[in-house]
């Protein structure tokens, strides 16, 4: 059993006396001002990726690792970032996290520049390594900024400061496509990064000023070891779901870092039975519902993240709409979270977990078999009902995993399991751009020889090229329109292909939900420390 320390939250009085200022509003503005950075790099680099690919001359595994490496950093990191804040305090941490994340993203900026004076090191390569530091730093903020406004609202507060921090989350993401597609069609991908650097300025400014220390007053140990083996466990789980269609399911390499992934997180599991002061106490998992808690949110990360990987190239390359456009397009399931999140609350404490979430998969199975019905020419409202769609289905799994996962947790666990619900979101969202991408990859295989037929003359080597361009779903310019058709046909069938997965991984996940109980309401909850 896990040796587990915990101090008490700020009681309903009001703030704890490490607690921040005196206007717990101006705390809120601070940390969200963070936190929107984070956010909205989650779901800008998806109107972005066409053009980076473009630029950089990227192969679909680079850009995976674009998103996976940053999604991998969070999640890997989060639970870690949560212990160095009750060790060193949350101020402290979260303002490393803000001028770090802000630094990385000026350096993704300058991936050709930083490229040219690196020995060795592509532009796409700086890239990646960048976004994976980013990812780290990031990972620094989430967990402080909750310990911060914890720690700045009174009890009977707090509530509405987690409203108004929904809402400010849900809007940084509405906003991220929309951002995205005005900075890289009328200034460069580049901008989109560069953005961050006077958020940045202004956030660490606000919270020098504003924010004081919230500190545990109870020494927690951070298990390094741990850390490493989940790392370890995670990178050779993805690496191989993104390399395997290149180097084929059978291959020596691929079974080597299967048999990696098995090693690593059996040794990772035998050492959280055994730390005194575990990174994931696995004394949680006892617990049914938080079992199956995390793993609803990492299906629905699966699916959100999945999609927004495939629109993107979908609207830009085969529908031809500029970066703009196709953020406006996707503007519906973004828009529609912010007004579907608070309505899930309210159908959760009516009718509970189970309903709501069972049905919240139903709709978002719906709207993923809508999604492989998609067309070339789809108009913006044939896209847009199974974007409303699924915004009204994700937002109920999203707010009650939550719930579920927190509310059942013991009141001494109830800080590891936010980190936990944090990181089953990153981790899902990494695989369900992996996993579905190497089914699309597949698909596309299987489908563009048909539609080229023999008339078509292609070689060996000119088809593997044509299906690395049908994965972005462009097709090279100066080849006859049929070779332009069967590129953009092949690339259809992988998404929809991908999207009936999705579909079905949403009605078995239904199902789940009918074992699950709704969380304990424990006011003055203890936040863990160990």
């Amino acid at each position: 059993m896990a040796d587990t320390k915990a101090v008490a939250a700020p009681s309903s009085s009001g703030p704890g006396k490490h607690g921040a200022g005196s206007n717990p509003w101006l705390v809120l503005l601070a940390v969200s001002l963070g936190v929107i950075m984070v956010m909205l790099d989650g779901t800008v680099v998806g109107i972005a990726n066409p053009v980076i690919q473009a630029d950089l001359k990227a192969s679909l595994s680079d850009l995976q690792w674009v998103t996976s490496g940053y999604l991998l950093a969070l999640a890997v990191f989060l639970i870690t970032a949560g212990k160095l804040g009750d060790l060193f305090g949350h101020k402290r941490v979260f303002l490393i996290g803000v001028a770090g994340f802000a630094l990385s993203s000026v350096g993704i900026g300058l991936s050709a520049e930083l490229a040219d004076i690196i020995p060795g090191v592509s532009p796409i390569g700086a890239l990646i390594g960048l976004r994976v530091l980013q990812g780290l730093f990031g990972a620094l903020l989430q967990p402080a900024a909750l310990a911060l406004l914890r720690g700045a609202f009174p009890g009977e507060k707090l509530n509405q400061a987690m409203g108004a921090w929904g809402a400010i989350i849900g809007l940084s993401s509405a906003a991220g496509p929309i951002v995205g597609g005005v900075l890289v069609e009328k200034v460069s991908w580049e901008s989109v990064f560069f953005i961050n650097a006077p958020v940045g300025v202004i956030a660490l400014i606000m919270g020098v000023l504003l924010i004081k220390e919230n500190r545990s007053q109870t020494f927690a140990r951070i298990d390094w070891l741990g850390v490493v083996l989940l790392s370890g466990a995670m990178f050779s789980l993805v690496w191989t779901i993104i390399k395997a269609p290149e180097w084929g399911w059978g291959d020596s390499t691929t079974l080597t870092f299967v048999g990696a992934f098995v090693v690593l997180i059996a040794a990772f599991v035998f050492w959280q039975s055994r730390a005194r002061q575990p990174l994931v106490p696995l004394s949680l998992f006892a617990n049914p519902s938080i079992s199956i808690g995390t793993f609803l949110m990492m299906m629905v990360a699966f699916a959100m993240f999945g999609a927004m990987f495939f629109l993107g190239f979908f609207f830009q390359g085969v529908h031809g709409l500029s970066p703009l456009q196709a953020g406006l397009y996707m503007l519906p399931m973004s828009a529609g979270m912010i007004v579907a999140s608070p309505l899930a609350g309210m159908a959760l404490g009516k009718l509970g977990p189970k309903i709501t979430m069972a049905a919240g998969l139903l709709i978002t199975a719906l709207a993923m078999f809508l999604m492989s019905r998609l067309g070339i020419e789809a108009t913006f409202i044939e896209s847009g009902i199974p974007f409303v769609l699924l915004a009204f289905g994700l937002s109920p799994v999203f707010v009650g995993a939550t719930e579920i996962i927190v509310g059942n947790a013991p009141v001494e666990l109830s800080g590891v399991a936010g980190g936990l619900q944090q990181s089953a979101m990153q981790v899902g969202g990494a695989l369900g751009t992996a996993i579905l991408g190497a089914v699309m990859a597949a698909e596309i295989s299987d489908t563009l020889p048909g539609y080229l037929g023999p008339a078509a003359g292609v070689t060996p080597e000119q088809l593997t090229l044509l299906e690395k361009a049908a994965a972005f779903g462009q097709a090279p310019p100066g080849l006859p329109e049929q070779v332009g058709d069967a590129v953009h046909l092949s690339f259809m069938d992988g998404m929809h292909l991908a999207f009936l997965v999705s579909t079905c991984i949403a009605v078995l996940t239904a199902v789940l939900t009918l074992f699950v109980r709704a969380g304990r309401k424990t006011e003055g909850a203890p936040v863990h420390v160990g």
